[in-house]
């Protein structure tokens, strides 16, 4: 079932609710279910002991797992946005225009969800293992359900053009043959960044954590980002995107 339009219109603080409780994980001193480690730590010692990998050789692959989630995360979320719009992205309500078949919307429906997924399953490497699982889930149904809303009220407003495209171009799995021809709409690589601080801040907390394993250090980095990326799309002018993705 879709999200309802309060659901969409709340979602950048439900996101961040499901991720904060990530980091937080109150069950576990409240109710003493799980433990704070981070899933790094427990994924390595894991590993270690079943004898797959030595704890030394599992956390530095680990770190580049979640480096490499996380630099697709901020990449899925830039390059869609420089696309769609930061207007568009960052707008209350549902936008519906033209079809947006350029950048990455030719090869799948929703890069700015898998971006925010992949974002949320890089910084769950850094969340204590209960909350890591609590806010990757969540995480995932919920941008299903923005996804299922968002398609019914395009194919209501835009109707058989925007059917045409969902036959052509897959939800969330890329599709490189039989992409739809661009419609040239012109990349704005710098409001989307500006727009997109939150996963980059991410993928630079796991880069720093990677060098000095400084958890709190990454968790000021990722506070320090998402805190800048509130205040850019604040003062950000609004803009009127006639596209819809």
């Amino acid at each position: 079932m879709g999200a309802s339009a309060i659901e969409f219109r709340l979602r950048m603080v439900i996101n961040a609710a499901i991720i904060i409780l990530g980091f937080w994980a109150p069950w576990i001193e409240t109710w003493h279910i799980g433990h704070r480690i981070p899933l790094l730590g427990w994924l390595a010692l894991e590993l270690s002991r079943t004898g797959i990998a030595s704890f030394t050789v599992a956390t530095p692959l680990l770190l580049i797992i979640a480096t490499l989630i996380a630099a697709k995360g901020a990449l899925f979320r830039v390059w869609g946005t420089a696309y769609l719009g930061a207007g568009t992205v960052n707008s209350f309500n549902m936008v519906a225009g033209k079809v947006m078949a350029d950048g990455p919307y030719r090869y799948m429906r929703n890069p700015l969800y898998i971006g925010l997924w992949c974002m949320v399953i890089a910084a769950a490497f850094l969340m204590p293992a209960g909350g890591a699982a609590f806010a990757v889930i969540l995480i995932g149904i919920f941008a299903v359900r923005l996804t299922l809303g968002e398609e019914a009220f395009l194919t209501a407003r835009l109707g058989e053009p925007y059917l045409a495209y969902m036959r052509a171009v897959p939800r969330f799995i890329p599709r490189l043959r039989g992409a739809p021809a661009p419609t040239g709409a012109k990349p704005h690589w710098l409001r989307a960044m500006l727009a997109e601080l939150t996963p980059i801040g991410i993928l630079i907390a796991i880069v720093v954590f990677s060098r000095n394993y400084d958890l709190e250090l990454a968790g000021r980095i990722i506070l320090v980002f998402f805190g800048a990326s509130l205040v850019v799309r604040a003062l950000m002018p609004g803009v009127k995107i006639n596209s819809a993705k």
